[in-house]
């Protein structure tokens, strides 16, 4: 079985010209860290919503939920980076806004450097692309330990935000209702849609229906599975109801988003 490459990926590549990649809260198996160098937009992460801007780097470590809402003029670059690599990575999702001339004119110039080896297609460009994130982590970690990155320490509502978020994304995508997941978090469903509501914008219940929302759109359009054994898998009581959900929840029934 071939080995998960590092990649370099566009933002539009990311997504792959569908919005609903990047929009939609959901979670992946390896690891990400986005450079905007132009643009702005939304970001969800760490359990809460925040501004995007020019000049942020964000990483995701696999398995964090997040969601990005781009702007029409965001521009930008993503390196993929599995999680059997065996480089030194920060643990947590972090968004820096890089205001220092010579850490931005760093990151691109790693960036770049990162393009031109994938575009000239030479052996061992695995072995370089590793090399070239392994210094992408050195400037990422030094700029953690910048008094002008270091975190203030959230409230305790945006801390509930931070480990529902963090609950979601370890469990199956249709992993249990939003009252399952307050009671494993010691609260009522009642605070915990409050807390989430003010640190995203959105309840609960809306974060869990967009990841599983996601993971059916990527289902459906990247293997031949049935809609009826996606909605199995899913853990959606029939097919029926898994029609309706998307229906509701994306416009569209799963035989047109397929």
């Amino acid at each position: 079985m071939q080995q998960p490459q590092i990649q370099l990926l566009t933002l539009a590549q990311l997504s792959a010209g569908q919005e609903w990649r990047l929009s939609l809260a959901h979670d992946r198996d390896h690891h990400l860290l986005i450079w905007i160098t132009r643009g702005q937009g939304r970001l969800l992460l760490d359990g809460q919503r925040r501004g995007l801007g020019t000049y942020n780097a964000l990483w995701i470590p696999a398995r964090s939920l997040f969601a990005m809402e781009l702007g029409f003029q965001c521009v930008g670059h993503a390196v993929v980076i599995p999680e059997n690599t065996g480089l030194c990575l920060p643990n947590s999702p972090r968004q820096l806004r890089i205001r220092e001339v010579q850490a931005q004119s760093e990151l691109s110039a790693l960036i770049e450097l990162a393009q031109r080896e994938v575009h000239q297609g030479r052996p061992l460009q695995q072995d370089a692309l590793k090399a070239q994130a392994a210094l992408m982590s050195v400037w990422l970690r030094r700029q953690i330990m910048l008094d002008d990155h270091i975190t203030q320490r959230p409230n305790a509502g945006a801390r509930l935000s931070a480990r529902f978020c963090a609950l979601l994304a370890q469990r199956h995508p249709k992993g249990g209702s939003m009252a399952d997941h307050a009671a494993e978090l010691g609260v009522t469903p009642t605070h915990l849609t409050r807390a989430v509501k003010s640190a995203t914008g959105k309840s609960a219940a809306d974060l869990l229906h967009e990841r599983s929302c996601h993971a059916a759109r990527r289902l459906l359009g990247e293997t031949d599975q049935t809609a009826a054994a996606i909605a199995a898998y899913l853990g959606f009581g029939s097919a029926a109801y898994f029609t309706r959900f998307m229906q509701q929840h994306s416009g569209l029934p799963p035989s047109k988003l397929r």
